[in-house]
Protein backbone atom coordinates (compact mmCIF):
# COMPACT_ATOMS: atom_id res chain seq x y z
CA UNK A 1 0.00 0.00 0.00
CA UNK A 2 3.10 2.46 0.75
CA UNK A 3 4.65 1.36 -2.80
CA UNK A 4 1.25 2.65 -4.41
CA UNK A 5 1.00 5.92 -2.36
CA UNK A 6 4.49 7.09 -3.12
CA UNK A 7 4.21 5.91 -7.08
CA UNK A 8 0.69 8.29 -7.02
CA UNK A 9 2.53 10.76 -4.60
CA UNK A 10 5.39 10.51 -7.45
CA UNK A 11 3.33 10.96 -10.42
CA UNK A 12 1.78 13.66 -9.67
CA UNK A 13 5.19 15.51 -8.40
CA UNK A 14 6.24 14.75 -11.90
CA UNK A 15 3.22 16.24 -13.74
CA UNK A 16 3.35 19.51 -11.57
CA UNK A 17 6.90 20.00 -12.23
CA UNK A 18 6.62 19.81 -16.38
CA UNK A 19 8.32 22.15 -17.94
CA UNK A 20 8.59 23.33 -21.75
CA UNK A 21 12.02 21.71 -22.43
CA UNK A 22 11.80 18.63 -24.61
CA UNK A 23 14.54 17.36 -22.30
CA UNK A 24 13.03 17.88 -19.33
CA UNK A 25 9.79 16.65 -20.69
CA UNK A 26 11.23 13.58 -21.67
CA UNK A 27 12.70 12.55 -18.68
CA UNK A 28 9.14 13.87 -17.23
CA UNK A 29 7.52 11.02 -19.72
CA UNK A 30 9.90 8.18 -18.62
CA UNK A 31 9.49 9.01 -15.10
CA UNK A 32 5.73 9.20 -15.12
CA UNK A 33 6.53 5.57 -17.39
CA UNK A 34 8.70 4.21 -14.37
CA UNK A 35 6.14 5.21 -11.99
CA UNK A 36 3.32 3.70 -13.51
CA UNK A 37 5.10 0.22 -14.31
CA UNK A 38 6.23 1.05 -10.87
CA UNK A 39 2.65 1.42 -9.54
CA UNK A 40 1.21 -1.73 -11.84
CA UNK A 41 3.89 -3.63 -10.05
CA UNK A 42 3.21 -2.89 -6.79
CA UNK A 43 -0.90 -3.22 -7.81
CA UNK A 44 0.34 -6.94 -8.78
CA UNK A 45 2.55 -7.50 -5.94
CA UNK A 46 -0.49 -6.49 -3.76
CA UNK A 47 -2.86 -9.11 -5.60
CA UNK A 48 -1.07 -11.59 -5.28
CA UNK A 49 -0.52 -10.97 -1.37
CA UNK A 50 -4.52 -10.82 -1.14
CA UNK A 51 -4.89 -13.91 -3.44
CA UNK A 52 -2.21 -15.87 -0.89
CA UNK A 53 -3.84 -14.60 2.11
CA UNK A 54 -7.19 -15.69 0.80
CA UNK A 55 -6.02 -18.81 -0.37
CA UNK A 56 -3.97 -19.13 3.44
CA UNK A 57 -7.58 -18.38 5.09
CA UNK A 58 -9.66 -20.63 3.21
CA UNK A 59 -7.48 -23.28 4.12
CA UNK A 60 -7.38 -22.34 7.68
CA UNK A 61 -11.43 -22.43 7.62
CA UNK A 62 -11.94 -25.79 5.76
CA UNK A 63 -9.32 -27.41 8.14
CA UNK A 64 -11.28 -25.63 10.99
CA UNK A 65 -14.24 -27.20 9.28
CA UNK A 66 -12.90 -30.81 8.83
CA UNK A 67 -11.43 -30.59 12.47
CA UNK A 68 -15.04 -29.63 14.06
CA UNK A 69 -16.71 -32.42 11.66
CA UNK A 70 -14.08 -34.44 13.01
CA UNK A 71 -14.79 -33.75 16.49
CA UNK A 72 -18.16 -34.18 15.98
CA UNK A 73 -17.91 -37.97 14.59
CA UNK A 74 -16.23 -38.81 17.99
CA UNK A 75 -18.71 -36.98 20.20
CA UNK A 76 -22.00 -38.93 18.52
CA UNK A 77 -19.51 -42.15 18.42
CA UNK A 78 -18.77 -42.05 22.02
CA UNK A 79 -22.52 -40.60 22.63
CA UNK A 80 -23.77 -43.94 21.13
CA UNK A 81 -21.45 -46.00 22.60
CA UNK A 82 -22.20 -44.91 26.02
CA UNK A 83 -26.34 -45.55 24.68
CA UNK A 84 -25.30 -49.13 23.42
CA UNK A 85 -23.89 -49.38 27.30
CA UNK A 86 -26.55 -47.93 29.49
CA UNK A 87 -28.65 -50.64 27.21
CA UNK A 88 -26.80 -53.72 28.13
CA UNK A 89 -26.34 -52.35 31.41
CA UNK A 90 -30.60 -52.13 32.04
CA UNK A 91 -30.71 -55.79 30.03
CA UNK A 92 -28.19 -56.72 32.63
CA UNK A 93 -30.40 -55.27 35.49
CA UNK A 94 -33.61 -56.65 33.71
CA UNK A 95 -32.42 -60.75 33.75
CA UNK A 96 -30.46 -60.22 37.70
CA UNK A 97 -34.21 -58.71 38.35
CA UNK A 98 -35.62 -61.58 36.74
CA UNK A 99 -33.29 -64.41 38.26
CA UNK A 100 -33.58 -63.52 41.49
CA UNK A 101 -37.40 -63.12 41.35
CA UNK A 102 -37.22 -66.78 40.11
CA UNK A 103 -34.97 -67.61 42.89
CA UNK A 104 -37.35 -66.46 45.06
CA UNK A 105 -40.57 -67.47 43.95
CA UNK A 106 -38.55 -70.93 44.08
CA UNK A 107 -37.22 -70.70 47.57
CA UNK A 108 -41.16 -69.22 48.69
CA UNK A 109 -42.16 -72.92 46.97
CA UNK A 110 -39.89 -74.60 48.46
CA UNK A 111 -40.78 -73.44 51.72
CA UNK A 112 -44.07 -74.07 51.87
CA UNK A 113 -43.74 -77.54 50.37
CA UNK A 114 -41.64 -77.97 53.67
CA UNK A 115 -43.97 -76.20 55.55
CA UNK A 116 -46.50 -78.95 53.79
CA UNK A 117 -44.84 -81.66 54.28
CA UNK A 118 -44.11 -80.48 58.18
CA UNK A 119 -47.09 -80.50 58.57
CA UNK A 120 -48.28 -83.53 57.28
CA UNK A 121 -45.24 -85.14 59.49
CA UNK A 122 -47.11 -83.56 62.61
CA UNK A 123 -50.37 -84.96 61.37
CA UNK A 124 -49.56 -88.05 60.97
CA UNK A 125 -47.45 -88.23 64.27
CA UNK A 126 -50.49 -87.16 66.21
CA UNK A 127 -52.81 -89.74 64.65
CA UNK A 128 -50.12 -92.21 65.18
CA UNK A 129 -50.07 -91.01 68.96
CA UNK A 130 -53.38 -90.80 69.34
CA UNK A 131 -54.58 -94.43 68.10
CA UNK A 132 -51.19 -95.17 70.51
CA UNK A 133 -52.49 -93.27 73.41
CA UNK A 134 -56.64 -95.09 72.07
CA UNK A 135 -54.80 -98.29 71.82
CA UNK A 136 -53.27 -97.51 75.49
CA UNK A 137 -56.39 -96.48 77.03
CA UNK A 138 -57.97 -99.58 75.80
CA UNK A 139 -55.59 -102.32 76.88
CA UNK A 140 -55.73 -100.97 80.09
CA UNK A 141 -59.30 -100.52 80.22
CA UNK A 142 -59.40 -104.37 79.01
CA UNK A 143 -57.11 -105.09 81.53
CA UNK A 144 -58.78 -103.58 84.38
CA UNK A 145 -61.75 -105.25 83.37
CA UNK A 146 -59.95 -108.69 83.27
CA UNK A 147 -58.43 -107.75 86.50
CA UNK A 148 -62.07 -107.46 88.39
Amino acid sequence: MKKVVLSLALVAVLGLSFTSCRETADKAGDAMEDATDATGDALEDAGDAIEDTVDDAGEAIEDTIDDAGDAMEDTMDDAGEAMDDAKTATGDAVDSAKEGANDMANDVKDAANNAVEGAKKAGTDAVDSAKKAGNDAATKAADKVKGL
